[in-house]
Parts: C-alpha cells; sequence; structure tokens
C-alpha cells in the first residue's frame, strides 16, 4: 500500500541548512517524528555538549585528533570549521549516510553552507535553505535562546549574514516566519520529491 513517503527502494539525500537560531533542528525532529523513513544524521563534533545535549543523540562528540583521524580515513561527506582556524569542527559520515539510503531511508543533512557546498560536490543531493524572516528577528531568537554570550551571538549573526548570501544556490527556499506553515512547505518538499520521475 502507497504512502505519502517512504515508498522508495533507496532513499533520497536531503540538506537543510538555515542560520543558527532560525529553527533548522526543530522542524527537522517535527518531520522525522512524523515520518520514520526520514532519519536526520548525527554529526560528529568537536565541541563541547551544551547542557542537555546527549552524545550519539543531538552530535557525537570527539576530540580533535579523533576528529582527524578520521578525516585523514576519508570518513567525512562533508567537513566545515566554524569561527576561523581555532573553531570546533564538524563532519558527517559518509558510511552511516550510505547504509541509511540503502536501507530506503530519506536522510537529512542538518549542516551550514560550506558542508552544503562539499557534498554537492560529490554526490546528488536536495538542498533546502530555512531563513529567518530578517536578522533583527533572528537576533531575538539567540537571545531568548539563552545558551551563548553577547560575543557569540555577534559572531553567529554576521555569520547567517554571509549564509543567507548562499541561499539562491539551494533547490528551496523557506521562510520560517509561523513554524507551522514553514513545516508544511518542508513536509511537502519531501513528498514532492519522493513522487518526482527520475
Amino acid at each position: 500500500m502507497q504512502k505519502a513517503l517512504g515508498n522508495l527502494p533507496r532513499g533520497l539525500l536531503f540538506i537543510v541548512s538555515a542560520p543558527a537560531g532560525t529553527g533548522k533542528t526543530t522542524l527537522v525532529q517535527m518531520l522525522t517524528h512524523e515520518y520514520p523513513c526520514v532519519v536526520a544524521s548525527i554529526s560528529y563534533t568537536t565541541r563541547a555538549p551544551r547542557s542537555g545535549e546527549v552524545n550519539g543523540v543531538h552530535y557525537n562528540f570527539i576530540n580533535d585528533a579523533e576528529f582527524s583521524q578520521l578525516e585523514s580515513q576519508g570518513d567525512f561527506l562533508e567537513t566545515a570549521q566554524l569561527y576561523g582556524q581555532h573553531g570546533y569542527r564538524y563532519g558527517t559520515s559518509r558510511i552511516w549516510v550510505e547504509n541509511q539510503l540503502s536501507l530506503g531511508k530519506h536522510v537529512v543533512l542538518v549542516i551550514d553552507t560550506q558542508g552544503a557546498q562539499q557534498v554537492r560536490e560529490k554526490i546528488e543531493v536536495i538542498s533546502i535553505f530555512v531563513a529567518p524572516p530578517s536578522l533583527e528577528v533572528l537576533e531575538q531568537r539567540l537571545v531568548l535562546r539563552n545558551t551563548e554570550g553577547h560575543d557569540s551571538i555577534k559572531n553567529r549573526l554576521e555569520r547567517a549574514n554571509e549564509e543567507l548570501k548562499q541561499r539562491f544556490q539551494y533547490n528551496y527556499y523557506i521562510v520560517n516566519d509561523d513554524l507551522a506553515i514553514a513545516f508544511q512547505v518542508l513536509r511537502s518538499i519531501f513528498i514532492a520529491e519522493e513522487h518526482k520521475f527520475r
């Protein structure tokens, strides 16, 4: 019996990029909760866990040496280093993604614009950019989140401004002004892509 999602023998690969605080993680969690055939990749990172984050659930937390070893083995589909030379590193496991796709799962990579460009150069992917209504609204959301200091928020806003310039490289563009509507749009994209002739 056909379903709205989850009919393909091999899954599709999606990218969702957005500035920090835009709601991309919440939107993807809503999607994976409604559709078991959609799974979000869990990135590797060298940063320390924030309050409430669980290793293997939110991120795979590893140290810098472990990250370098995995990178040298070619285990990452993409890597990113945030906030300059001494920033934290992030990476997506190529093997995990391939295994999930072969099981018929749609895989979502929640990654930044830098990582998205690397993935596009290596593999066929459907890319979605989620934007805030404005940088002012984004600043309010970051302040209300209360997870970072003033300097970190300033860095994130500067980076958000740069990321917004990359939105034209994506297949789809969603403005997350209203979470329920943004989710309807995201869900529609996944359903349409599964039913597209290839």
